[in-house]
C-alpha cells in the first residue's frame, strides 16, 4: 500500500491536470449565471411577467447556493471533496435540462432552485481542492489560472445567450450545459484525487439554521422593494435574525460545529471574506442592471447585448492569472486594494451613462470594471485560503464561496430595491423607454451604480486593514 507521502507526491505531480478538471466543471456556473442575466429581459417578455418576478430566476439560484455552501464545505471535509464535487456536477447537469423545458416562469424558478442545490455542491470545494494540491508558493498562480474558467464562462455566457436566443429560443441557454457537464464529470472522476479534511459528524442543526437565516434575509431584501415593510417582510427579517442567533449559539456550543468560527479570529480571513462579499455585490449590481439599460434605453438586440457584456469578463480573464502570479511574489494586500479601488472608479463612470450611447461608450466602462475585478479576486482568494488551517480547507472554501454568492444575491436584490424606489412604476412597466421615462430610469441606475461604487470602496478599505502578505 503506498505511503501518505507517496500519494501526496503523486497528486502534486499531476496538480495541473487536477486544476484543468476543476476549471472544466467550474466554467458551467459562470456560463449559466451570465447567460441568464443577459437574456433576463427576454425571459421577462416571453412569460409576460414583471421584473420583480423574473428577478427570482437568477436570485433563487444564487440564494439556494448561498444558503447551502457552508454545509457542503463541511461535508467535503468529512466525506471527501471529490464526492461532493461530483455529486454537484451531476445534479447541475440534469437540472439544466429541466430548466430548459420549463413551461412557466414559476416552474423555471423551481428548477433553478434545484439547480442551485447541485451548483452549491459543485462550487463549495474547488478552492479546497486546489489549496490542497498546490504548494503555498504556487497557490496564487493556481487560483489565478482557475479564475480563467470563471471569466471564460462569464465571457462566453453573454455571447452564447444572445446568439442562441436569436437562433431559436432562450431555452437553449440551459441545454448547452448538458454536453459540457457530461465531459466535465467523466474527466473529474478520472483525475481529481480523494482528499479529506477534518473528519467528524454532520452538524444538522447548524446547517438548517444557516439555511433559514440566509434564505429569509435574502427573501426580505427582494420583497421589501415592492411590498414595503408589511407583514411578510417583517416576518422574513424576524425569522432571519432568530435563525442567525440560533446559528451562532449552535456553532459556539456544538462539539463538532459545521463552521469553525475560530477561523474568523484571523483578520486576514475575516476581512478578506467580507471584501469578497462586497466586491461581488457591487459586481452584480452592474451585471444585473446593465442589460436592462442596453435593451430598454439604448434598444439593443439580445445578441448585441450579449456581445457587449463580454467586455467585463474578458478583461478579468486577461488580468487574473497575472495578478495571481504577482501576488505569490509581491504579497496580496496592495493588489487587492488596487483592484477594489479600480472597481469603485469604474462604477462611478457607469453612473454617467447617457440616454444615447454607442457600444464603445458602454464597453470601455465594463472592461474598466473587469480590470479592477481581475486584479482584486485572485490575491484576495489566495490571502483567505492561505490563512486557513489545512484540516478546515473545505469549510474555508465554503465560507469564501458563500460570501461570493451571497454578495451576488445581495447585489441583485439591492439593485432592484434602488431601482423600484426611485423609478416610477409606469416607467418600470415599459419594455422600451424614451424621453422622460428613459431619463427617470437612468436616474435610478445612477444611484444603484454609485451604491455599488461605495461597496467597492469598503472592499478596498477592508483589504487594506489586515496584513495580507502571506
Amino acid at each position: 500500500m503506498p505511503s501518505q507521502s507517496t500519494e501526496t507526491s503523486s497528486v502534486t505531480a499531476r496538480r495541473y491536470m487536477v486544476l484543468a478538471a476543476v476549471m472544466l466543471g467550474g466554467i458551467m456556473g459562470p456560463i449559466d449565471a451570465s447567460i441568464v442575466n443577459v437574456i433576463l429581459p427576454t425571459i421577462t417578455g416571453f412569460f409576460g411577467t414583471s421584473i420583480a418576478t423574473a428577478q427570482w430566476v437568477p436570485l433563487i439560484y444564487l440564494l439556494t447556493i448561498s444558503s447551502l455552501l457552508l454545509f457542503y464545505g463541511r461535508l467535503g471535509d468529512i466525506f471527501g471533496y471529490k464526492r461532493v464535487y461530483l455529486a454537484g456536477l451531476a445534479c447541475f447537469t440534469i437540472t439544466s435540462g429541466l430548466c430548459g423545458l420549463s413551461p412557466t416562469i414559476h416552474w423555471l424558478i423551481v428548477f433553478r432552485a434545484v439547480q442551485g442545490i447541485g451548483a452549491g455542491m459543485m462550487m463549495s470545494v474547488p478552492f479546497a481542492i486546489l489549496t490542497a494540491v498546490f504548494k503555498p508558493q504556487e497557490r496564487g498562480r493556481a487560483l489565478g489560472i482557475n479564475a480563467i474558467s470563471i471569466s471564460a464562462g462569464l465571457a462566453l455566457g453573454p455571447t452564447l445567450g444572445g446568439l442562441l436566443t436569436s437562433l431559436w429560443s432562450w431555452r437553449l441557454i440551459f441545454l448547452i450545459n448538458i454536453p459540457i457537464g457530461i465531459v466535465a464529470l467523466l474527466w473529474a472522476i478520472k483525475i481529481i484525487p480523494d482528499l479529506k479534511g477534518q473528519p467528524g459528524r454532520i452538524d444538522t442543526a447548524g446547517a438548517v439554521s444557516a439555511f433559514v437565516c440566509l434564505f429569509s434575509f435574502l427573501f426580505f431584501i427582494n420583497q421589501v422593494q415592492t411590498a414595503g415593510m408589511g407583514f411578510i417582510t417583517v416576518t422574513a427579517i424576524t425569522i432571519a435574525v432568530i435563525a442567525g442567533i440560533c446559528f451562532f449559539y449552535i456553532e459556539t456550543h456544538a462539539p463538532q460545529p459545521m463552521v469553525n468560527l475560530a477561523l474568523f479570529k484571523n483578520r486576514t480571513f475575516a476581512l478578506g471574506t467580507i471584501s469578497s462579499l462586497l466586491n461581488f455585490s457591487s459586481q452584480y449590481i452592474m451585471v444585473f442592471l446593465t442589460p436592462f439599460y442596453l435593451q430598454r434605453v439604448i434598444h439593443f438586440s439580445p445578441d448585441k447585448i450579449g456581445f457587449l457584456m463580454t467586455c467585463f469578463p474578458l478583461a478579468v480573464m486577461a488580468v487574473a492569472p497575472f495578478s495571481g502570479a504577482a501576488s505569490d511574489r509581491l504579497g496580496t494586500r496592495g493588489l487587492a486594494v488596487a483592484g477594489a479601488s479600480l472597481c469603485a472608479a469604474a462604477l462611478v463612470t457607469m453612473s454617467f451613462l447617457p440616454v444615447e450611447a454607442t457600444p464603445l461608450t458602454v464597453g470601455w466602462r465594463l472592461a474598466f470594471f473587469g480590470l479592477g475585478t481581475g486584479i482584486f479576486q485572485s490575491p484576495n482568494n489566495s490571502a483567505v485560503m492561505g490563512s486557513s488551517p489545512r484540516p478546515y480547507l473545505g469549510v474555508a472554501s465554503g465560507i469564501l464561496s458563500t460570501a461570493r454568492n451571497t454578495g451576488m444575491a445581495v447585489g441583485i436584490a439591492a439593485a432592484g430595491l434602488i431601482l423600484y424606489s426611485l423609478v416610477p412604476p409606469a416607467s418600470m412597466a415599459l419594455d422600451y423607454l424614451s424621453g422622460a421615462d428613459a431619463v427617470s430610469f437612468l436616474g435610478g441606475l445612477k444611484y444603484a451604480y454609485l451604491f455599488g461604487a461605495l461597496l467597492s470602496v469598503l472592499a478596498a478599505i477592508f483589504s487594506f486593514v489586515p496584513d495580507f502578505n502571506h
